[in-house]
């Protein structure tokens, strides 16, 4: 059965560094549980690594016996039988009986760049599978796009960290769901989903939430949603957001309320004078609006919707520099990529093609390594 653990990297310094391209490869394919930043890289003594460069790598064409990988690796038969069933899952390697119960291992196609090659096609195939299943649940009503109500993403997108796996039956688990299955398979649930992975869990009501609305989803109203811990909310979230399902946004539906709150709270301690100038009415804002909310405010009837108005001619991004001169702060919301299902498999398979020329490359390298070597 496919199934890998895609972990996005940076591109390795070296080019000639046998030992740091097969750690790079190694974290890529997520074949080793890693605790930390400190433990990310450099244990050139996991077997995972030493089968691959004293074995696969060091003879591509002539494939290794299970027996006497055993022996010579010092493993017990269930801890090589794990390594290379993770490698077998990765589709790098494959195997054949020997005719004498035991099985003769080697890199699919003869060499890395093959073997690379051939993972590379079956995981766009399967990825784009899993992802029009999206189709099924992306259930919007009418309403504004999230172009009108939301800037794009607020920041950097963090390091893909994506599982691909061939779909499979329904677990046998009492109050699991077909959405609640994809997300466990997608890795959207964690390594061990446990009881995340029932329907009326905190993270499928959270991704059903996003797949049914069109506004960005803010953590004050997941927490108000499912009563979790505002830490726990921020994990899941940011899980989705790892995987290149979800975005992070600037709420900018709420800019017309958090606006109104800052310069309520500024007039009241700085007063007038301070708004108009280091406030930034003057510089930001046309003199008939300004003078409208100044007016406003002097007479205790500023509100949001009047805020709104009077700035419906300002861009958001103009808006939110008055925010910052005001002192206040947009809160952030998640959404899910795109404005349909299509678009978001589109930009989620973007992000899988990058990892995969980085593979690709890393490939390439490693082979040049060892023929020079």
């Amino acid at each position: 059965m496919f199934q890998v653990r895609i972990e996005e990297h940076p591109i390795p310094t070296s080019k000639k560094d046998v030992t740091q391209l097969i750690d790079w490869l190694v974290a890529t394919f997520g074949l080793i549980r890693r605790r930390g930043e400190e433990h990310a890289f450099g244990d050139a003594q996991q077997p995972v690594v030493r089968l691959l460069r004293e074995h696969f790598l060091a003879n591509p064409k002539i494939g290794v016996d299970a027996n006497a990988l055993g022996d010579e690796l010092g493993l017990a038969p269930a801890s090589l039988h794990h390594h290379l069933s993770r490698l077998s899952a990765c589709r790098l390697i494959s195997s054949r009986s020997e005719g004498d119960g035991w099985r003769r291992h080697f890199l699919r196609g003869g060499c890395l760049s093959a073997a690379v090659e051939l993972f590379s096609q079956e995981a766009r195939i399967l990825l784009q599978m899993r992802l029009a299943d999206l189709d099924n649940w992306w259930d919007r009503g009418g309403g504004q796009s999230p172009g009108k109500i939301a800037l794009a993403a607020a920041s950097e997108p963090p390091a893909l960290r994506l599982w691909v796996t061939e779909p499979s039956p329904l677990p046998d688990i009492k109050g699991a769901n077909e959405l609640s299955n994809w997300m466990a398979e997608m890795g959207l649930l964690g390594e061990r989903p446990g009881k995340a992975i029932m329907a009326d869990s905190v993270a499928v009501k959270l991704f059903s939430t996003m797949l049914a609305r069109t506004a960005p989803l803010s953590i004050d109203e997941a927490v108000e949603m499912t009563k979790a811990t505002k830490p726990r909310l921020i994990r899941i979230l940011e899980r989705f957001h790892a995987a290149g399902i979800v975005e992070r946004v600037a709420r900018i539906d709420r800019l017309p309320t958090i606006l109104w709150e800052a310069m309520e709270s500024q007039f009241r301690k700085r007063g007038e004078d301070w708004l108009l100038l280091k406030g930034g009415f003057n510089r930001q804002l046309p003199p008939r609006q300004a003078e409208i909310l100044v007016k406003a405010l002097k007479k205790g009837k500023l509100t949001p919707e009047l805020v709104e108005k009077n700035l419906a001619k300002v861009s958001p991004q103009e808006q939110m520099l008055l925010l910052n001169l005001l002192g206040g702060r947009l809160p952030f919301g998640y959404r899910m990529v795109g404005d349909n299902p299509k678009r978001c498999a589109e930009m989620c398979m973007s992000k899988l093609d990058r990892v995969l020329r980085r593979i690709r490359r890393v490939a390439e390298q490693l082979e040049k390594a060892f023929s020079e070597g």
